[in-house]
């Protein structure tokens, strides 16, 4: 028997850290929003254990992986003596703040809970999630929605209007415990205003979601890693309608409408970036015909 599973990746339309809790975990209001770059995850019942291969030689094969932990979370606490082969079809970068891994632990969840017929609810399978870490609950939840606490709380939200998202990852990862370890609350100059990106959202309004994306980790990010910094200011440049970097980094996104203005930032940063993309948002939205098209 065998299972798969689309496992797509996320952007930050806002990211807050509201203070550090007794626990060592930092306190998050993020909004968060699907788009259309998913990595696929295959799993095939075998006759004991867990294996796990992937396309991507970035990605690791043991309990460092998050979509592994996550068969081996199922296993342990239902008592299930069956093996589970992984095959992850990687498209989304690795550490890119995309939530890559999350999303694949989130799709392995869901795969096995069909696969296994475990009959979890998807705020069951969000609070297993949520042992694996911080995005998981939003990846199993999709769409369009603010994470509170830890990333445990989900509250569903408005989408975007449709438009086309740039990608745009610099050659090095950014290891997200540094990011947090560096954060200063008092360093930062610019906090989100979700009651008014939650507005514009109601209102389909792209310009007031362009002009209400913040990102608080942009306070380290951008100083540590100068090169994220020019790729935004160059993005920017290049007349992106709304840029931020997405989670802790490295990987910056920009908005755009049109799809003639989308070829022509993607073309004018690929001198500066290789990996360079345009997708579109999904955020819970139908797709429609366009949706499937992809700028390479």
């Amino acid at each position: 028997m065998d299972v798969s599973v689309k496992a797509p990746a996320k952007i930050n339309l806002t990211l807050d850290v509201l203070h550090k809790r007794a626990d060592g975990y930092h306190e998050l209001e993020m909004l968060m929003t699907t788009i259309d770059l998913s990595d696929r995850i295959d799993l095939t019942e075998t006759r004991g254990g867990i294996t796990l291969d992937s396309t991507s030689g970035f990605v690791p094969f043991d309990d460092r992986n998050l979509a592994y932990r996550a068969v081996a979370l199922v296993k342990e606490r239902f008592g299930i003596q069956k093996g589970i082969h992984v095959r992850i079809r990687k498209n989304i970068p690795v550490a890119a703040g995309l939530a890559g891994g999350s999303s694949d632990a989130a799709a392995a969840l869901k795969g096995l809970n069909r696969l296994w017929d475990l009959g979890l609810t998807v705020e069951e399978m969000a609070e297993l999630g949520l042992e694996l870490g911080s995005d998981v609950p939003f990846c199993i939840h999709g769409g369009t929605a603010i994470a509170r606490g830890r990333g445990e709380k989900i509250t569903p939200v408005a989408p975007p209007p449709p438009c086309w998202v740039i990608l745009a990852k610099p050659p090095h990862g950014v290891s997200t415990a540094e990011v947090f370890a560096a954060f200063q609350l008092d360093q930062v100059e610019e906090r989100p205003r979700l009651d008014r990106m939650m507005e514009s959202l109601e209102r389909r309004d792209f310009g007031g979601v362009c002009h209400e994306l913040s990102n608080v980790l942009e306070s380290v990010t951008l100083v540590q890693y100068p090169k994220v910094r020019r790729l935004k200011e160059k993005m920017i440049t290049f007349g992106a309608q709304g840029v931020l970097m997405s989670g802790s980094g490295p990987t910056v996104f920009g908005l755009v409408q049109r799809e003639n203005l989308a070829k022509r930032v993607v073309n004018g940063l690929r001198g500066f970036c290789r990996q360079v993309v345009a997708v579109r948002l999904l955020g819970g939205l139908e797709r429609s015909p366009l949706d499937k098209k992809r700028l390479k």
